[in-house]
Formats: structure tokens, sequence, C-alpha cells
């Protein structure tokens, strides 16, 4: 009896990981794989170095577009991890949205969607910098300083 209750609670964290995995592949994408894409796409659309008005058109609607389907699909990830692992997914209030005044009570396990969106942002932002700063050539104008 013990050996299956051990084995169920391995195979729901494997899934809960899985979908944690899933959500920041999902959440990263907003940042590089759609926008990329959508300019790959609208480049390919244009004949001309100066296009005119309707690639721009298909890159914005194909990121908003985009964005909302890949909204939509973490929404459902994250509902589905809270089934997985079986919490409710922590109506709480976030901690910066509480009054510094409101006492501490015990916080509540959520859901990790939010903690995926920060990370993907805060990576985002890190390999840009990287990025601009070490690998992207003439980003940074060779100016004399004084």
């Amino acid at each position: 009896m013990s050996s299956e209750l051990d084995s169920h609670h391995f195979f729901r964290s494997l899934a809960a990981a899985a979908v944690v995995f899933a959500m920041l592949l999902a959440a990263l994408s907003l940042w590089t794989a759609i926008p990329l894409s959508w300019i790959y796409i609208a480049s390919m659309l244009s004949r001309t170095q100066f296009p005119a008005g309707g690639p721009y058109m298909v890159l914005f609607a194909g990121i908003i577009l985009s964005v909302t389907l890949v909204g939509w699909l973490l929404a459902r990830l994250n509902a589905l991890y809270t089934r997985i692992v079986g919490t409710d997914g922590g109506r709480d209030r976030s901690v910066w949205l509480k009054s510094v005044r409101d006492t501490p009570g015990p916080r509540a396990s959520s859901a990790p969607m939010e903690t995926v969106l920060i990370g993907s942002v805060a990576l985002a932002v890190l390999i840009l910098v990287i990025w601009f700063f070490v690998w992207s050539t003439g980003a940074v104008p060779n100016a004399p300083l004084g």
C-alpha cells in the first residue's frame, strides 16, 4: 500500500514538474520566439527594405494574437497544475498588494504562474543585456570619453 502511494506521489510530482516546465517554455516564448517568428514572417512578405504598412500590420496582429493565445495556454496550464497538486490556486492577495499593517497569515501555496512569468521576464532581460554588451557589434559606438 505504501509503495502505491509513493509511486502515485512520484508521478504527480513528475506531472507537476512537466507542467511547470511547459509553462516556463511558453512564458519564454512570449519574449523570444513569438516576436522573432513574426518579424521573420513579415520580412518574407516584404519585397523591399522599405515596405508599406502591410507587413507591419501582419507583424502587429500576429504578435497580439500569438501572445493572447499563449496567455490563454498559460492560464490552462496553471489550472492543470492546481488540479495535479490539489491546491485551490491560492486566492490570497499578492504580497505587494497588501498593506504594511496587515497581519501576516499563513501563506497558501499558490500556483507557479506568477513566478514563471516574472522569472521569464528577468531571464529575457538578462539575455538581452548580455547580448547587448557582449555579442552585439556596433551597438555601442567607440566614442572617446572626455
